[in-house]
């Protein structure tokens, strides 16, 4: 078995540490030591960056092909101002990606990341057909939140199909544009729906995908994509909630502008409040996305209501003082916290293979 340095490291640590316990003697430890190697390249995370460095220059080349007005000149001449054509062409282009994918996956399943780069254009071609389908039907009614609906549930189904979690991805995406489409469209446009703006629609919105995705990891046939949806909706989240803490619910500038900032205090607080739960479930369940989103959000809060707060005001060494004492005293606290935890499996040990 082949490893990168990190689990080579960790494995050898472990072994290490079972034989200094006794818990395998010196021979099992030399098999297990045996049994896997290290790279010495991580060829594997290069071929990810690689692709997904051309995914992203793909992306830029059509920005380009659409910036140019010889090109779209040229594209409007060949299609004759019609969006039916064009909504074909991509579709049947779109198709045919997702087919050579398929069949690529049969046939060479370790080719993974390629794989996915094949089924990213597809995803890419599916958008551009929708889009053109929108301005091939569209009547003036500026509900174009549809066109989010309909990618959505293309998306979905061809996630299932493959299965593929880049594609459910791109679902959820298109999932929470129609939410925040739709929920425009039906309050006019204006500011609110059912009293909330749009950070706080998507606070909620979040929050469901979360509970989506621990309803998912009930049934086998959505577990492949529970995590997907756990990681979306923290996103949806924490984004939501950062915008939140910085202009609170309020539904235009000028509003906001008449607004003093410790009125906004509270959004900051449960944004903070909501982080530091975060961590704590991702440190007692062993949840490492729930902690990396819940460190990252929290310091991001902390920045953001120093410079709202404090940047003109207090010393900048003062705030960062302060912040360093903070979170010595939390990891002081959790240090004396995991020596009782090591000495009590310690003496636990101890009982279990007494000295001779």
């Amino acid at each position: 078995m082949k490893l990168n340095k990190k689990q080579g490291l960790f494995l050898k640590q472990t072994i290490e540490y079972w034989q200094q316990q006794g818990t395998i003697t010196p021979d099992v430890a030399k098999d297990l030591q045996n049994s896997f190697s290290v790279r010495s390249f991580d060829w594997e995370r290069l071929a990810k960056y690689s692709f997904w460095i051309s995914m992203i220059c793909a992306v830029i080349a059509i920005a380009a092909i659409t910036a140019d007005k010889f090109l779209l000149d040229l594209i409007a001449r060949i299609f004759v101002d019609s969006k039916i054509i064009p909504c074909l062409i991509f579709a049947g282009v779109a198709t045919g990606f997702y087919a050579f994918a398929y069949r690529r996956r049969k046939t060479k399943p370790l080719h993974q990341f390629s794989n996915e780069a094949i089924i990213f254009a597809g995803v890419i071609s599916t958008a551009a057909s929708v889009a053109y389908f929108g301005q091939a039907i569209d009547t003036g009614s500026g509900h174009f939140s549809l066109l989010f609906l309909l990618s959505t549930v293309i998306y979905a189904a061809l996630a299932f199909w493959f299965p593929s979690k880049l594609i459910w991805v791109f679902s959820l995406l298109s999932l929470g544009s129609w939410f925040g489409a739709e929920t425009g469209y039906m309050s006019g446009w204006g500011a609110y729906y059912l009293g909330m703006n749009f950070p706080l629609r998507f606070v909620m919105f979040g929050i469901v995908l979360i509970g989506l995705s621990l309803l998912f990891k009930r049934y086998t046939y959505f577990k492949n994509f529970a995590h997907s949806t756990y990681v979306m909706g923290l996103l949806y989240l924490f984004i939501a909630l950062w915008i939140l803490s910085i202009f609170g619910n309020y539904g235009d500038l000028n509003s906001w502008y008449s607004v003093k900032q410790y009125e906004l205090l509270h959004w900051g607080i449960l944004f903070g409040f909501i982080a530091i739960i975060a961590i704590v479930y991702g440190l007692k369940h062993d949840d490492a996305t729930s902690r990396g989103f819940g460190i990252t959000f929290l310091f991001l809060n902390l920045y953001t209501k120093y410079f709202e707060f404090f940047w003109n005001g207090m010393h900048k060494a003062i705030f960062f003082i302060v912040l360093a004492a903070s979170f010595w005293w939390i990891g002081r606290h959790a240090e004396k916290l995991w020596n009782l935890e090591f000495l009590s499996s310690q003496s636990k040990n101890k009982r279990n293979h007494p000295v001779e």
